[in-house]
């Protein structure tokens, strides 16, 4: 299962503060930029269908540094598979298991997130960032489709429906 992870600060000053954001784990440093509202990956340009990246050999350890973003999570081995997940700049670290799909969305103004990912030696990287589409993974569209229960929401506001 995901986690949420809290950290520490450590230090206030005069308008500043520091914060001690190490994912002990930790070997390797991604820096994601989304500048506007940017789906990652996105989405089937010929169906319109949700895309993901799963990735088997590496944790994800997810700050958001500037903006907020929203992570869809879905791990097929969950009781409840389904999640949607508000990052927001200043709150907890997602920790995101191997094996999970996952894709995001950006604000309206943008996000950066810092990755402080746990890579299995000899990972690569162009098999760790496959993208799947959802539309091709019966499993997958299953559990994402609006007949499936809803997801389970984390620091979301549910939507409103019409009657």
């Amino acid at each position: 299962m995901f986690e949420l992870l809290a950290y520490e600060r450590f230090r206030d000053t005069p308008a500043v503060r520091f914060f001690d954001v190490t994912v002990d784990t930790s070997n390797a440093r991604d820096l994601v930029i989304h500048s506007g509202p940017a789906i990652s990956p996105p989405n089937d340009a010929a169906s319109g269908a949700w895309q993901f990246y799963l990735h088997p050999h590496q944790e994800d350890n997810l700050l958001a540094a500037s903006g907020g973003r929203t992570f869809y999570l879905v791990n097929l081995a969950w009781e409840q598979p389904f999640h949607i997940v508000r990052l927001d700049s200043g709150g907890d670290i997602l920790r995101i298991p191997p094996g999970t799909f996952h894709r995001s969305v950006s604000d309206p103004d943008g996000s950066v997130v810092l990755n402080q990912a746990v890579r299995e030696e000899g990972v690569s990287l162009v098999q760790e960032f496959r993208v799947y589409n959802s539309a091709r993974i019966p499993a997958l569209l299953a559990v994402t489709s609006i007949q499936a229960p809803p997801p389970r929401l984390h620091g979301v506001e549910p939507l409103l429906q019409a009657a």
